[in-house]
Order: structure tokens, then C-alpha cells, then sequence
């Protein structure tokens, strides 16, 4: 293996890196506002902001950053935030729905419906894709570090008042009734769990594969989308051919 190429590997692997950083940042500064901006903005006041700003400091997170997710949440410095959701088709007619947070409706439109439009996608009315969509409360537990068997978990998880568990190798996903999301995840972390995910978000109904030569554009459309600053969350109804 020549020296050019392993480099070029290693420089690979910190693009990686730095955008896994970057998608860990997105989803704190997330949870961060979603846990501000249900209770109170001062960690002081509000157990979930205070958990939530405990793993923003293990993950190295910027304290600017931090600030900035709860301010947005408080609507200080007089930028009023409003949530808006987005719906449309991805190249090969997918269902995408995008969830934005922003202080600027215009901006936002003209950026993801450019995305869109670059891609071989379109953006459609509300309502055009979000019935292929089910919101659920979304808990994730990460099984590293865990000595809870599946049947423990199960139990816990249903006894929180949960509706549902699914258990892969890294960790055990707990659905909900939206409404009872903050119960359930505060039963299972006064239980002791730990919490990675605790969110209300969309789960695609069913999945629509993408034409083969459609692929690269999708990924791009997908990839311009997440790369928004405004974007909170990208939901696809799609399914990628296994790499």
C-alpha cells in the first residue's frame, strides 16, 4: 500500500469523523431546544435540559453552541424560531419529509426547495406525503456498557408504558404513543437507563426502494438537506440497496 493512498484514507476517515461530529452536534442542539422549549430554559428548572447539556459536555460540544439552542428555544436576542415541516418526492418518487426550525420562512423555503429541484426531486403541499407517515415517541438505549437482557428491558420498557421494543446488536429501540413519550423516558431513567434518544419523530408507513440509477442523486438530495442549518430532521419512506 503506497504512502498516497493511506493518507488519503486517513484524511477520509477525519471527513467522516468530522461530519459524525457535526450529525452528534445537530442532534444535541436538537434535543437541546426541544427540551427548553417544553420546559424551562434554565437547566436549573428543567432535569432534561440539564441531562441533555451533561452529554453536549461529554461530547465536547461548544458552550456558544449550547447557547445557541437554548436561546433559540427562549426566542432571546428577539429571533422568534418557528417549526415548519416540508414535504415532497425524492428522485424515483420516495416520500421525504423535512423538519425545519427557523427564523427565517423564505430563507428556508428557497434553500430546500432548491435542494429538491438540483436532485430530481419536488417539493409538494402539505399533506401530499405525511399520511405515509406515523409519528411515534422514539427511545434509544444503547446496549454498550448494559447488562439488562432483552426480556429485562422488555418488561422495564412495557411497565414505563411503552408500546413496542425492538432490540438490534447496539441497542434496544422503544416506541410510544407520542403523548406519553416524556413518561416513558422519565420512568426508564429513573429506573437508571440512560437515555441516547428520546424524541417524538416520523417512521414511514412502508418503504419504497430507489431506482438503481437514481441513487446518487437521491444521496445528494439527502445529503444537501442535512447539510441546511435550518434542517432539523430528514425522514425518508425510502429504502437504499444494501452497500
Amino acid at each position: 500500500m503506497s504512502g498516497h493512498s493511506k493518507w488519503h484514507n486517513i484524511q477520509g476517515r477525519k471527513n467522516a469523523q468530522d461530519a459524525k461530529r457535526g450529525k452528534i452536534f445537530q442532534k444535541i442542539s436538537r434535543d437541546l431546544y426541544q427540551a427548553a422549549k417544553k420546559g424551562d430554559p434554565d437547566p436549573e428548572n428543567n432535569p432534561q435540559l440539564r441531562l441533555v447539556m451533561e452529554k453536549a459536555r461529554a461530547a465536547n460540544m461548544p458552550k456558544d453552541n449550547v447557547q445557541r439552542a437554548i436561546d433559540k428555544a427562549s426566542g432571546i436576542g428577539g429571533a422568534k424560531f418557528e417549526e415548519i415541516t416540508y414535504e415532497g418526492y425524492g428522485p424515483g418518487g420516495t416520500a421525504i419529509m423535512v423538519s425545519a426550525l427557523t427564523d427565517n420562512k423564505n430563507r428556508t423555503a428557497a434553500a430546500i426547495r432548491s435542494a429538491f429541484t438540483h436532485h430530481g426531486g419536488t417539493l409538494g403541499t402539505s399533506g401530499s406525503v405525511s399520511y405515509m407517515f406515523d409519528r411515534k415517541g422514539y427511545i434509544v438505549i444503547l446496549r454498550d456498557g448494559l447488562d439488562t437482557d432483552e426480556d429485562t428491558m422488555l418488561m422495564d420498557a412495557l411497565d414505563a408504558g411503552a408500546d413496542d421494543m425492538k432490540t438490534s446488536d447496539d441497542a434496544y429501540e422503544i416506541f410510544t404513543d407520542p403523548k406519553s413519550m416524556d413518561t416513558v423516558r422519565d420512568a426508564l431513567q429513573k429506573k437508571g437507563y440512560d437515555t441516547d434518544t428520546a424524541e417524538v419523530r416520523l417512521f414511514p408507513e412502508n418503504t419504497t426502494d430507489v431506482p438503481e440509477d437514481k441513487i446518487p442523486q437521491y444521496t445528494g438530495l439527502i445529503d444537501e438537506l442535512e447539510e441546511n442549518d435550518d434542517v432539523q430532521d430528514v425522514y425518508e419512506a425510502a429504502k437504499l440497496p444494501e452497500e
